[in-house]
């Protein structure tokens, strides 16, 4: 691994359950989803739906635990889901899954079919290391608003992910923003697989991703760490 990934002792004490595994690849290939990534997507739902049995996705206990923690540091769970309790409830609507691009279509078939948070970052758009702290309510956090460019802050004690430009997603893995997300254009670039305790699946599941960028771009160098 070349980038600096640190998880603040602030935050352990908070989620002492937390877990990740990072994969790091370069040389990908991206662009518009294809019938493949759209039919991983729609398998996805599929085995979600087998997973769930019927329950609702925050009925499922690795997204009780998530809950916990989202309430541990003031979020409500009902109204800021964590990113795969939200892929889940998208899945088994009668929408479905959006289709992104190719590389966010792969990690979002991932979340879905294995019920974990997972977030794709383009590596060269990362400003230094990245860092899960609990914000001090002072950070920037660069969005969109109708189409303009605005500058938000986290509240103080919320969990973020951040680089040395300011905050890269915020309520841990509620809302990326717009700066580092993955483009077409992408070539390099971390995905980030997050759980709360020792039996969420994230071996499998970062396999599984890690075995679908060789896939779709081979020669691309894929590091799971």
């Amino acid at each position: 691994m070349t980038i600096d990934l640190t998880v603040s002792d602030e935050v352990r004490a908070l989620a002492p359950g937390f877990t990740h595994v990072v994969i790091e690849a370069r040389g990908l290939v991206n662009g518009p989803s294809t019938d493949a990534t759209a039919a991983l997507l729609d398998d996805a739902a599929r085995r979600l739906a087998e997973r769930l049995g019927g329950r609702a996705p925050h009925e499922d206990p690795h997204m009780a635990a998530w809950r916990a923690a989202y309430t541990a540091f003031g979020a409500k769970p009902s109204r800021t889901r964590n990113s795969a309790e939200a892929l889940a409830r998208r899945a088994l609507a009668d929408g479905g899954l959006p289709r992104i691009n190719a590389l966010v279509d792969l990690y979002n078939a991932i979340s879905v079919a294995h019920l974990i948070p997972v977030g794709g970052e383009d590596l060269d758009l990362i400003k230094g290391g990245m860092r899960l702290v609990r914000a001090t309510g002072e950070e920037d956090f660069v969005t969109a608003a109708a189409g303009e460019r605005t500058v938000e802050h986290p509240d103080a004690g919320e969990v973020v992910w951040c680089d040395d430009e300011g905050v890269t997603c915020r309520r841990w893995n509620w809302r990326q923003g717009p700066r580092t997300r993955l483009t077409e254009e992408s070539v390099n670039a971390i995905f980030l697989l997050e759980g709360m305790g020792p039996d969420a699946g994230l071996e499998a599941a970062g396999a599984e991703l890690a075995e679908l960028l060789e896939k779709v771009s081979p020669g691309a160098q894929v590091a799971v760490g």
